[in-house]
């Protein structure tokens, strides 16, 4: 016998808090960081908006692991894309809802400090009480200890926040964070 699966009230409601942090978390951002010669790398906007939406000044290139999306580049952020991007070519990096994804966080930490300019910003969300989700893999979620661990070097984190879940003490739905390079 076939059994239906049915996405829960809970995970659409918490679906709903994310892309409202993420909308409000992009919108914020961009009023403190968008200037004009500003080089921007949204990674993995292909299911949404992304930084377009709110960017207006700075300059917006992608990236993404497709090899089908149109991003500017095609590359593994767990890789050296050396070959592909130069040392310290952005001044924002965006990465939202993408490193519960990569096989390995830290070598996606190592990469994306690496195309930061010295005094660059990494904005990045990520949740944590929320369901498996696509695209697959979905192997990670990280606390907030998990995130200072994983910006610990080369990077100040500026602000991390967690958006917590109503009625759920120390269990937050997801995590909003600015680090600067050093």
């Amino acid at each position: 016998m076939e059994t239906k699966q049915q996405v829960s009230e809970m995970d659409i409601a918490h679906l709903k808090a994310i892309r409202n942090s993420v909308d409000t978390f992009i919108r914020e951002s961009a009023e403190k960081f968008d200037s004009a010669g500003k080089m921007m790398l949204d990674i993995a906007p292909q299911d949404w908006l992304g930084a377009a939406q709110f960017f207006s000044q700075s300059t917006i290139e992608t990236l993404d692991i497709d090899p089908k999306a149109t991003a500017t580049y095609i590359a593994d952020l767990t890789e050296d894309n050396s070959a592909k991007i130069q040392p310290g070519r952005f001044d924002i990096v965006l990465c939202t809802e993408v490193l519960e994804h990569v096989l390995q966080p830290f070598d996606a930490v190592k990469e994306i400090h690496r195309i930061l300019k010295p005094g660059g910003v990494a904005l990045i969300t990520t949740p944590y009480n929320f369901r498996i989700h696509g695209p697959l893999p979905d192997c990670w979620r990280f606390t907030e200890h998990g995130l200072r661990a994983l910006f610990s070097k080369g990077f100040e984190i500026k602000e991390l926040v967690a958006v917590e879940t109503e009625d759920r003490f120390l269990m937050p739905i997801h995590y909003r964070l600015v680090a600067q390079k050093l």
